[in-house]
């Protein structure tokens, strides 16, 4: 019954959320400080793990290939198509739910104990509006742009670690990369990254928006959004690998 509770508030509150902002100027300011705080911010860690990840993926592929069957070219193409269709759009937003999740679900929910969202409605603002839109917005614009910036990177670990390591030349690992490519799987992992900012941005917002309580509800309420978001993530992961790989 409280499942059922929580999905009937979550659809009321996207519900509000969506309507039509009341002033577009105030809407876009906000979607700028948004695409600071939920994306570029997150650019450096990003970062970091996808050259590394992708360092790793290339040198465990070449230690398992040990038959001479096996052309050193499938490093490459290895490496490309794991970024692609399940790191990049999957491990990252996963990353990105404890990062950015956390951050909304703690704005929104510490507004809340401090009755700042009822000053909005006072004020005759649509908090939800005000508060979830620009964010859900920002993070289903900005987060294509990071996974794509992470796909990039993890290839770019990979050369680098063959051309360290030695494990693999240079040419022989770009001919794998640009072997045997299907544009579809681009499609695939944009569609998959732009479902989980939706989810990511709307879950942490439901659950800041109803915090009871005080910071101590508020850590809570961020710890949720964290747990709840990586869950459905993960779901929408095998939904949609059915649906759009099958």
């Amino acid at each position: 019954m409280k499942i059922i509770q929580e999905i009937g508030a979550y659809v009321w509150l996207m519900f509000q959320a969506f309507k039509r902002p009341d002033k577009g100027k105030v809407f876009r300011r906000q979607l700028m400080m948004d695409f600071q705080d939920l994306g570029t911010n997150s650019i450096g860690i990003v970062a970091v793990i996808s050259l590394f990840t992708g360092a790793i993926i290339a040198i465990q592929m070449a230690y398992n290939i040990d038959s001479p069957l096996i052309p050193l070219k499938t490093i490459g193409f290895s490496t490309r198509q794991m970024m692609i269709v399940e790191f990049s759009p999957t491990i990252i937003s996963l990353i990105l739910a404890g990062k950015v999740g956390s951050s909304i679900a703690s704005e929104i929910g510490t507004m809340r104990v401090t009755e700042q969202i009822d000053a909005l409605k006072v004020m005759g603002i649509n908090p939800a509006n005000y508060l979830i839109l620009p964010k859900i917005t920002a993070s289903m614009i900005y987060n294509p742009v990071l996974i794509v910036f992470s796909i990039v990177l993890g290839i770019f670990g990979g050369w680098l670690a063959m051309l360290v390591t030695g494990l693999s030349s240079s040419v022989v690992y770009i001919e794998g990369v640009r072997s045997w490519y299907d544009p579809f799987t681009i499609t695939y992992a944009m569609i998959k990254t732009l479902v989980f900012a939706f989810i990511i941005a709307s879950v942490s917002g439901y659950k800041g928006f109803y915090v009871k309580g005080g910071s101590v509800e508020v850590g809570r309420a961020s710890t949720q959004a964290v747990v709840y978001s990586s869950i459905l993530i993960i779901v929408f992961d095998l939904i949609l690998t059915q649906m759009l790989l099958t």
